[in-house]
Parts: C-alpha cells; sequence; structure tokens
C-alpha cells in the first residue's frame, strides 16, 4: 500500500502551522469519533487544532506546535500504511513525542516507526523505552527487559518472538517461567506437566491468543513451534534456531539463570523479562535476573532496556500505584540509613 501523507507544511510569522493532508477520509479516523483523539493530542500538548476540508492549522507555543505536528503526521502515515489507530495508539504516541526529540519523531525509521505484525494485530511502541526494547529484540542475541509490571515487556517479546516465527526467521518459541508462588501456597496441582505449569504460564498464552488465531496457537502448539518448557526441564537442552522467552525471571535463582543463558544455539535468540522489585525467592537467595544484568550489561549482543513507570501501558492508576509503593520504599530506605548512621 502506498504511503499517504501530509503534502505541505507553512508557518506564517506570528500564525498557526498549517498541515494539507492529502486523504480526507484518513483524517477522519486519525481525529476519532467525536474528535476525541484530537481532543487527547490537545490537552496534552498545550495546543488547539482547527480543520476545514483536508487541512489543519495548529496553534500554540512553537516547541509543541511542532510536536503535534510531527505527531499528527505520523498517526496519518499508520492510517495510510493500514495500521489501526485507537485510544492506545495515540496514547502511546504521545508518551514518545513527549519523550523524543522532533528529529527523531521526523526520522521515518525512529523509535515511532517500529511495527511488528502477527496475524491477529500490530505491535506498536507506546513509550521510549519499549521503541528501544523493541530495537533491541530485532538486532540483540539476547535482551533484558527489566522493570515493573504492566509495561509491556512480555507481550513485546511474544510479539517479536510470533513475528519472526511467521516471517521464518526461527523455527519455534520457546516458553518458560519459573513456577515460584507469589506468597501464597496453592499446593498440589492436578494433571499433566502441561496443566500444572500452566497457571504460571498463562500471560505468555494470554500474549499469544492475542497475536494469533486460537486454532493456529493449538496447532502450533500440537506441532512444537511453540513449547513450553519448564526451567527443570531445559538443563542439558541446546536450543538452535529459537526464540526463547524467560518470564517472570527475577524469580531464577543464580545457578538457573546461569543454565538457562547457556542453552541458546546457532541462531537462537532470548528475552528475558522480570521485575527486581517483585522477587518471591526464599529470603537471602539472590535473584538471578539481577545478578546476571550486572554481570552481562555492557557484553557484545547484550542489551538491557531499563523499563520505568511512565512506560505503563495498563490503565493510569496502575502507574500511580507503582510511583507510590517506590515512595515509601525510598523512605524507608533512607530512614533504614539514617537510623544505622
Amino acid at each position: 500500500m502506498s504511503r499517504s501523507r501530509a503534502t505541505r507544511t507553512t508557518e506564517a510569522a506570528e500564525g498557526p502551522l498549517i498541515v494539507d493532508f492529502e486523504d480526507n477520509r484518513l483524517l477522519a479516523r486519525l481525529f476519532g469519533e467525536h474528535d476525541r483523539h484530537l481532543a487527547r493530542i490537545e490537552r496534552r500538548l498545550g495546543v488547539t487544532v482547527s480543520s476545514r476540508g483536508n487541512r489543519i492549522a495548529i496553534a500554540g507555543p512553537a516547541s509543541r506546535r511542532e510536536t503535534a505536528r510531527a505527531l499528527l503526521v505520523d498517526l496519518y502515515r499508520r492510517l495510510g500504511e493500514g495500521h489501526e489507530v485507537d485510544e492506545g495508539t495515540v496514547e502511546g504516541a504521545l508518551r514518545i513525542a513527549e519523550g523524543t526529540t522532533l528529529e527523531a519523531l521526523d526520522e521515518p525509521n525512529g523509535v515511532g516507526d517500529i511495527v511488528v505484525r502477527a496475524r491477529r494485530r500490530s505491535v506498536v511502541p507506546r513509550s521510549p523505552n519499549q521503541g528501544r526494547y523493541l530495537s533491541a529484540l530485532q538486532t540483540h542475541d539476547l535482551v533484558f527487559g527489566v522493570g515493573p509490571a504492566g509495561t509491556g515487556k512480555t507481550y513485546l517479546a511474544v510479539g517479536m518472538a510470533v513475528s519472526m516465527l511467521l516471517e521464518g526467521r526461527v523455527e519455534r518459541i520457546v516458553l518458560a517461567r519459573p513456577a515460584v508462588e507469589a506468597g501464597e501456597r496453592l499446593g498440589f496441582l492436578p494433571g499433566d506437566m502441561r496443566e500444572k505449569i500452566d497457571p504460571y504460564l498463562r500471560p505468555l498464552f494470554d500474549a499469544l491468543h492475542d497475536l494469533l488465531p486460537a486454532e493456529q496457537v493449538a496447532r502450533r502448539i500440537d506441532r512444537g513451534e511453540i513449547e513450553i518448557a519448564p526451567l527443570a526441564f531445559m538443563r542439558g537442552r541446546t536450543l538452535g534456531d529459537a526464540f526463547v522467552i524467560v518470564d517472570e525471571a527475577q524469580n531464577t535463582t543464580v545457578r538457573q539463570m546461569k543454565m538457562l543463558l547457556t542453552r541458546l544455539g546457532e541462531g537462537a535468540r532470548m528475552a528475558v523479562t522480570g521485575d527486581p522489585g517483585q522477587v518471591d525467592l526464599p529470603p537471602g537467595e539472590r535473584s538471578g535476573l539481577i545478578d546476571a544484568v550486572e554481570l552481562l550489561d555492557g557484553t557484545e549482543g547484550v542489551a538491557v532496556v531499563r523499563f520505568e513507570t511512565r512506560d505503563v501501558v495498563r490503565h493510569p492508576m496502575v502507574a500511580r500505584v507503582l510511583d507510590a509503593y517506590a515512595a515509601r520504599d525510598r523512605k524507608r530506605r533512607r530512614s533504614d540509613e539514617e537510623g544505622a548512621a
């Protein structure tokens, strides 16, 4: 599909920034139902956007006008390439616009331009760190995605794995997650091995079913193209031509992490995700994720992407909850340090 684009941008000395677009139909979809996308952009960027036909006028501070222009042109281009633009897409584009230079926003291969395609939907970054993470997953053999819950670490890794599987760049996806209970004792779980570990791998399955039709997920599991691998059964294996995802890696031990990282074979890559702030290991047991990031950060072929609460893509309340807990933890640490002094 050919790219739809803004044809001309002009600016009077003291007047608004004027942008002409080619396709009124795409422009209507860009604005959203009852102009809700446009209202969100105006509110967040502190600008006013008015339209007549295929022309829009952006009023406000000069730097804000330019950011709004780059944002609207980018969203319009995505529509022209056949991608969906919904509230989540607009929110993600706003986060990228707020954390990226204008030059990067205008660059066709900037972080906002990364698109990972799967059967059911395309995955695009919704924050600068998500863009860096997707870029790292494309270019590095081993990527650590570290940060709080809700930042898209697991979902983006599954999206990249599915995309590479569909493109034939890997032959299978291997999903692994430590079976560590989050402060609860669930007791004996009935069923075969897959049924026993299914509750622990449910977030990975949810992401798979969001990206692939359910019958494809089931068929690819039966054929071994998608494999569920308990950590205990990984020892001694060599995983070649595979995309390996280790989720909740903060709950691996140092020995488990070393064993996992040395499973990589020819043509394989691995994404290791986790939140160092939610370690459920027994007291005194060092997290393999924390240890590996400290040891391997800066090693050739290894990328470490650190997410923050501003990258949270769940309900906005999640970011506020995480910030509140983090603030309390910082206060406690300062109090402990002062007491020790």
